[in-house]
């Protein structure tokens, strides 16, 4: 009985520090840009190209001033996401191997956050608007230890406020990440553990997260990314609750 008094009240305060992130993350999600953003169109250019690397390599550079600056139109950021998305695909299927041993490759670092379309509910909430993602996210992978590990936590600075650890599987044939996080760590202080469903459960409510991975851990399933790219300066991915996202590499 004590043991679940504590474990009752360890939730409840997750909860709330998961309402607080949530509030801070709502607001920025629905806050029209203020700043003076570039009006230019993705893939804007005077000649046709038509091969997934000519693409693809237009697609990046876009992004990669997006990541620097937060400064392109975050339409067109999304259009070059979804850009990449696509030819990305055409390239992995010439060779789907090296495509993935060339994610592989290139993942295991620190990445911030820096654009999400958010999963499809959020979408439906916020009216299809997107932007840059308001707090300090910071993913991290290690696919060079086994197992391969995984980090998920927002920081105020340097300070970790919340952060998920746990590890992740990948599937070369799809390109597919699958990951659980099994620990929470509070304020770089306090480390808990609890199961895939709690975890899940605050990361969809803290924005780390989708309602999608509440459901994959009931049926015993793991939460997932379909991996897009990843290189020396971006990364790029497609998350189990269906929205879009945009890293930079930091470390």
């Amino acid at each position: 009985w004590g043991r679940e008094r504590t474990s009752g009240r360890t939730m409840r305060y997750l909860s709330l520090l998961a309402v607080a992130v949530t509030a801070i993350t709502a607001t920025a999600f629905t806050t029209p840009l203020t700043r003076t953003h570039r009006t230019l169109t993705v893939l804007q250019t005077t000649t046709v190209t038509t091969s997934p690397e000519a693409n693809i390599e237009q697609a990046k550079k876009l992004l990669v001033r997006a990541a620097e600056t937060k400064l392109e139109n975050p339409d067109a950021v999304l259009g070059a996401l979804e850009s990449l998305e696509k030819n990305c695909k055409s390239k992995f299927k010439q060779d789907p191997s090296a495509f993935s041993r060339d994610i592989m490759d290139n993942i295991s670092g620190e990445w911030r956050l820096v654009f999400t379309t958010g999963t499809k509910e959020r979408q439906k909430k916020s009216g299809g608007r997107v932007n840059y993602f308001p707090l300090k996210a910071i993913q991290k992978f290690d696919a060079t230890v086994e197992p391969k590990i995984i980090e998920n936590g927002i920081y105020v600075g340097e300070f970790p406020l919340i952060r998920f650890a746990g590890d992740f599987d990948f599937d070369e044939r799809r390109r597919k990440i699958e990951f659980d996080f099994d620990m929470i760590e509070i304020l770089g202080l306090i480390k808990i553990n609890l199961s895939r469903k709690d975890v899940a459960k605050i990361g969809a409510s803290t924005g780390l997260g989708s309602a999608n991975n509440e459901k994959l851990a009931d049926t015993g399933r793991r939460a997932f990314f379909d991996w897009i790219s990843a290189d020396d300066q971006i990364a790029t991915a497609r998350g189990g609750g269906g929205g879009l996202a945009l890293w930079k590499r930091v470390g």
